[in-house]
């Protein structure tokens, strides 16, 4: 008779590990087709169990297939012929796909100056948790009713204030959209100003953007820079009709856009109908020196500038909160055109963000995070002064932002100087990984991203980094 031992320790019900087991018997052909189980209660007692464990473990091998039962005759194993495909193929797949491996985690480094998150002990957590709990007690029914297509009114008034509070910035709750991610709200804006519209971009400048635009197989050219932004003549010969820019800082060389230069580009948007502005004012909050600049949205009277602006550098990379704010005429056609589609960020999130920012706290935070991060910053930069890198580096781009530039004199390839970081337990990203055609003068230019990076590694980080460059 068949015998089986139990593991109680393990949390598994006895019948289904009996089950288990009998059906690893029947697969493995040890226990052969046509071959009559034993009774339930001559089972039971044999294993020493009681006969409903038994009775449930048949009724789960029968309820798949793998006994069946004959009346006044008993259960007996199921021929597994009548399913070879499955198990034929789980067969000829194992001896032609390799094994395959653990997914790889990312390699952690000492620092890592190319991430671009938020430092974990930035996050407001106990606030949060406070604000959340209060919305899950006191808006049930509203948390379960499905949010307008633009994102709740209570976020969309919160942000309709702040923004005119902190940017001058005068907005109508219905014309802000609130969206789980910029990249899934380039995708609308391609969608409502049309595929049949050329797109550029800054080049160097913010990737994802120039690659959703292509992914959405539209036509996207990329225009250089000089010292006051994106190049007007350039733009011009482009024949863009829609184009990204960061004025406020950009990304990732820091250039602030001076006044001049932003009504040469709104004067661009007004020349010729269609054309149209999206202004990425992804962290303005976090300038570091003066007040944050006017935007073009507030400075655009002939509404062509769409504003779009991310809790991602705020707040935490993993809040996937974003909004753009429409000018009257596109919200009418979004409106028309696009109202079939949901809000994408969970009504959890967006009452709990919109308390946060209505009672004072991101204001509050916001202050907090900005100095931290210019203390933070001139730590760093002091690190890299004092050390013995200090001689071989200039700084730009440090004014605004959680990043800079740093140039590095080093002999031999970027590549190598990259691989020897990496040896040194550091991560760098080139200014040429932004560029869609790599400039060579741009070959010793690196994004320093910092927020992230514990500031009692700063000293020995600026060594290491000595140490790549020396060694080639």
């Amino acid at each position: 008779m068949l015998t089986y031992d139990f593991i109680e320790t393990t949390g598994t019900p006895l019948y289904e590990q009996l089950y288990r087991k009998i059906r690893d018997d029947i697969t493995a052909g040890v226990i052969a087709a046509g071959t009559r189980l034993p009774s339930k209660r001559t089972f039971a007692k044999h294993l020493g169990i009681s006969t409903i464990t038994v009775e449930n473990a048949y009724a789960q091998l029968l309820m798949e297939g793998y006994i069946v039962s004959c009346p006044r005759k008993g259960y007996y194993a199921e021929s597994l012929s009548e399913m070879p495909e499955k198990n034929a193929d789980r067969a000829d797949r194992s001896h032609k796909e390799p094994k395959r491996q653990k997914k790889e985690t990312a390699p952690e480094y000492f620092a890592d100056f190319a991430a671009g998150q938020n430092s974990f002990d930035s996050f407001p957590f106990t606030t949060w948790a406070r604000l959340f709990r209060d919305v899950l007690s006191s808006r049930q029914k509203d948390l379960m009713t499905k949010p307008p297509q633009g994102g709740v009114w209570e976020l969309r008034a919160a942000l309709a204030d702040y923004l005119r509070d902190f940017r001058g910035l005068e907005s109508e709750p219905e014309q802000i959209i609130v969206g789980a991610g910029t990249e899934y709200l380039y995708g609308l804006l391609v969608q409502l100003l049309g595929f049949d519209r050329i797109y550029a971009c800054e080049d160097p400048g913010y990737r994802k953007a120039a690659d959703i635009f292509e992914a959405y197989r539209v036509e996207c050219r990329r225009i250089s820079l000089d010292e006051n932004g994106i190049c007007m003549g350039d733009l011009e010969q482009s024949g863009a009709d829609v184009v990204h820019v960061t004025p406020s800082h950009h990304f990732p060389t820091g250039i602030t856009m001076p006044a001049g230069r932003r009504y040469e580009l709104l004067s661009w948007a007004a020349a010729r109908p269609g054309r149209y502005i999206i202004e990425d004012d992804y962290d303005s909050e976090l300038r570091m020196s003066g007040k944050p600049l006017p935007s073009l949205f507030g400075m655009d009277s002939g509404e062509r500038t769409i504003y779009m602006n991310t809790f991602t550098k705020t707040l935490s990379s993993t809040i996937r909160v974003s909004y753009m704010i429409l000018p009257p005429q596109l919200l009418t056609r979004f409106e028309t055109a696009m109202g079939f589609y949901s809000c994408t960020v969970p009504t959890f999130e967006q009452y709990t963000l919109a308390r946060f920012i209505r009672d004072g706290y991101f204001e509050k935070h916001i202050n907090r995070v900005r100095n931290a991060s210019r203390k933070k910053q001139d730590k760093l930069l002091t690190a890299i002064r004092k050390s013995s890198l200090g001689p071989l580096v200039s700084i730009s781009g440090e004014n605004a932002g959680l990043h800079f530039l740093m140039t590095i004199d080093y002999k031999g390839t970027k590549q190598e100087f990259i691989e020897r970081c990496a040896k040194e337990g550091i991560h760098l990203v080139g200014l040429q990984s932004y560029e869609h055609v790599p400039r060579p003068e741009h070959a010793n230019v690196f994004v320093i991203s910092y927020a992230s990076i514990p500031e009692e590694r700063f000293d020995e980080a600026a060594e290491r980094l000595f140490r790549a460059a020396a060694a080639l």
